[in-house]
């Protein structure tokens, strides 16, 4: 991969990678993949997973097609200061349900020389910038945008649409809540 082969991996220079995009775009996939070859790399790393996550497990990172790694679940960014001590490499999920101080956590992680490796949804379920990930996105070194199969026209999907009634921006949910629509897709079926 391009980002992997450009990295500086001098110890000591910390940086901020967000990997992002809408739902079933596979960035919990991606985040579980770099963490696993900086373990094989024989780097100490550290996931962390806000608390309220439960879908697939209480306490490790899991992705939709079920690739888990170990976490530790937090209730808030600064939970993560505190527990992250003496690693290279710490990652981070579902990123956009923690409290905008998630940046700083990160800024202070890199600025110790720590990789820094956040996964997390860009836009909300109404298409707008979800949360502390677009600041993220400032001041990260590497972005990745990932992107699903849009499940009415099979494009390039960048957009989680909910398909279920609750109107809270946060409902955590499968496929019986939300589909990857296309921006087209997403514009038809929102605007009905």
């Amino acid at each position: 991969m391009f980002l992997e082969n450009t990295i500086n991996n001098d110890k000591g220079k910390g940086w901020i990678e967000v990997i992002c995009g809408s739902m079933f775009s596979g960035k919990t996939e991606e985040l579980i993949r770099r963490l696993k070859r900086a373990t094989f790399a024989k780097q100490k790393v550290e996931i962390f997973k806000p608390a309220i996550d439960k879908r697939y497990d209480e306490i490790n990172v899991v992705s939709h097609n079920l690739t888990s790694i170990p976490s530790t679940p937090v209730e808030t960014s600064a939970n993560i200061l505190l527990l992250a001590n003496d690693v290279d490499v710490v990652g981070i999920d579902e990123a956009q349900f923690f409290d905008i101080e998630i940046v700083n956590v990160c800024t202070q992680l890199a600025n110790k020389g720590i990789r820094v490796i956040v996964a997390g949804l860009d836009m909300d379920y109404l298409g707008k910038p979800f949360g502390p990930i677009p600041p993220l996105m400032a001041v990260a070194e590497y972005v990745t945008k990932v992107h699903a199969v849009c499940m009415r026209c099979g494009g390039l999907a960048n957009n989680s649409h909910r398909i279920s009634k609750e109107n809270s921006l946060v409902v955590l949910g499968e496929t019986n809540n939300y589909e990857p629509l296309c921006r087209d897709c997403f514009y038809k079926a929102t605007n009905i």
